[in-house]
């Protein structure tokens, strides 16, 4: 039994250093994101434009 506990020790310990240094071995930067080509304010714009457009349409259709 004191052999299974030493072994299971041991690989253990083997166990842990290949974890901590495997995924070091292969580590590449990564490329940066691109920009994005919108932020958003160009969206929410043109969908102001077709709401005040709807609005102007449904006024004109009331009076």
């Amino acid at each position: 039994m004191e052999i299974l506990r030493v072994g299971f020790a041991v690989m253990a310990v083997v166990a842990l250093a290949v974890n901590l240094f495997a995924p070091s071995m292969n580590a590449q930067s990564l490329a940066p994101a691109p920009p994005p080509t919108s932020d958003g304010a160009t969206l929410d714009q043109g969908i102001a434009c077709i709401l005040m457009l709807v609005a102007l349409v449904i006024t004109y259709i009331i009076h």
